[in-house]
């Protein structure tokens, strides 16, 4: 067996490979057309970010078993066509998390302490003590949006300085939070209290500018931001008119929207500390992704148990046959519920009904989990990770099976237990490529789970459907399909609309003001 190692991994795993019997050519990194012409000789190639392993290199690929990222994201990979090839894609999730830590513990000290500009006006001849007075990280309140790998590790280290934290992460129930030590709040509260604030989360539609003008203006006065994740997580103009404006004391940027900066209004502020993307750069980083990835290639190689896989994990051509209709209805009921969940999830009660349930359905469980994070984790969950991140956050998932179901041969019901309640969305599958929502938390009947839909929950009266018709025909927004739902006249009613693309939030926001309207949620499947 041969594996091309490129984009100068550390030779760490060229040594892993070669002591269990692989062969490993070294390169650096190659334009397309060499790798074209050398990859097909190859089980396996480990990169790191410079080398695009894209359709075209894939197709070319005709003994390629394997690939391996050195690092976590697989941007450059074009992972459909290595899961339609049946190659399997390795990321190192795990490597860097400590370097990263570190990194945002040494940008909140540089901040506190305005180590940087004391640095740079000693070095210019200055003597300025008095003009650097910091202050001390003891005693005050954190605040971490995030709390996965790196967000939890920088909690534990600025705890052990003194600092008490406060979490806000959809996903962390209180039990885990109470197990890590850190009190677990809404973001309102966060943005409130914390002295200092540092995000961790991938880079979502949900968070995407979560601290903007608008939140900035939440926050307590005098509060330092720190982001060392993703550009884009702090809407950078609106940081530099808070700090200018005297409101924030503050920030440490290792990320910026656009690499290498270019808002150089925000650089050029004194209060500013910038590093050029340096979180996951340290020698130990570089070889402990080397080595993971190495290591689990020689598993995937040797026919091995492996983890870290980033796409589809193959099963038995049996079992795939009776599974495989249900996967993406299992992964949109997830996104379904996750999309109409107004209060924090405690656990997931998974039930299943009907002839499916002769067989192991923990992919299907693990589909279901997948789309329940995706909204917050966009990317960054998959089939491999998505338990993990779950028990990350103390997230419980507990499974029911039934042989049999009143209604359909086969049934899938995702069951949320939150702090406000429980919502519950069943699924099944009718023929081939024929997906069914069945029920909404007890409301039945049949809707196809594709596209935008509008849920809105509502009294049973006369013209509420209409005036909602009538505020999305002024918006412009065309009705495809429409299910209403009730339990007794007179009630508690639902109505499911499918519309033609995006309903923006401000008319989400006048649905929501219309009498008899208890809610409603927009659902993008």
């Amino acid at each position: 067996m041969k594996v091309l190692v490129l984009d100068n991994v550390s030779e760490k795993a060229v040594t892993i490979l070669r002591e269990n019997g692989i062969e490993a050519d070294v390169s650096a990194t190659l334009p397309e057309d060499e790798l074209i012409a050398k990859i097909g000789g190859y089980d396996g190639v480990i990169i790191r970010s410079q080398t695009k392993v894209n359709a075209t290199v894939i197709n070319a690929a005709t003994n390629l078993k394997v690939i391996g990222r050195a690092g976590v994201g697989v941007d450059n990979v074009d992972l459909d066509a290595a899961t339609n090839r049946g190659i399997i894609v390795l990321n190192a999730p795990d490597g860097n998390t400590i370097s990263t830590a570190e990194h945002t513990v040494g940008m909140i000290m540089a901040l506190a302490r305005q180590i940087p500009q004391a640095h740079a006006s000693l070095k210019d001849g200055r003597w300025e003590r008095k003009n650097f007075t910091g202050v001390e990280v003891r005693g005050k309140q954190l605040g971490v949006i995030g709390m996965g790998r790196i967000g939890t590790e920088v909690a534990k280290r600025m705890m052990a300085m003194g600092m008490s934290v406060l979490a806000y992460d959809p996903f962390l129930t209180e039990e885990k939070a109470s197990a890590l030590g850190v009190q677990l709040v809404n973001l309102d509260q966060l943005l409130a209290e914390a002295d200092f604030i540092t995000v961790h989360t991938p880079l979502t539609k949900e968070t995407t500018g979560i601290l903007n003008a608008e939140t900035l203006a939440r926050t307590k006065k005098g509060v330092r931001i720190i982001n060392c994740a993703r550009g884009g997580i702090v809407d950078e103009d609106a940081l530099a008119d808070a700090i200018e404006a005297g409101h924030v004391a503050g920030a440490a940027l290792d990320v910026f929207v656009t690499e290498p900066p270019t808002n150089q209004r925000l650089l050029a502020l004194p209060q500013v500390v910038v590093t050029p993307h340096l979180g996951a750069s340290t020698a130990e980083a570089q070889i402990n992704v080397a080595i993971d990835v190495a290591e689990e290639m020689v598993k995937v190689l040797k026919g091995e148990p492996f983890k870290n896989a980033v796409n589809l994990p193959t099963l038995r051509p049996e079992v795939m046959k009776v599974l495989s209709p249900y996967f993406l209805l299992a992964e949109r009921l997830g996104r379904f519920v996750a999309q109409i969940l107004e209060s924090r999830i405690k656990k997931v009660e998974i039930e299943y009904y009907g002839d499916i349930t002769e067989y192991d359905l923990n992919p299907l469980t693990t589909r279901v989990i997948e789309g329940l994070l995706k909204p917050s984790f966009n990317g960054e969950v998959n089939m491999v990770n998505a338990r993990i991140l779950a028990k990350q956050r103390g997230l419980r998932i507990s499974e029911r099976k039934e042989a049999t179901d009143e209604d359909y041969n086969n049934k899938i019901r995702v069951i949320a237990v939150t702090e406000r309640g429980n919502h519950v969305v069943a699924g099944t599958f009718f023929r081939r490529n024929d997906q069914r929502v069945v029920e909404i938390d007890g409301f039945h009947f049949e809707v196809v789970p594709h596209g935008h839909l509008l849920i809105a929950y509502h009294q049973d009266a006369p013209g509420i459907i209409g005036w909602v018709g009538n505020v999305l025909g002024q918006a412009g927004i065309n009705i495809a399909y429409m299910q209403v739902g009730r339990k007794e006249i007179g009630g508690d009613a639902i109505m499911v609309l499918t519309v033609d693309h995006e309903i923006p939030a401000s008319i989400i926001e006048q649905i929501n003001k219309i009498q008899g309207i208890s809610q409603s949620y927009q659902v993008v499947l």
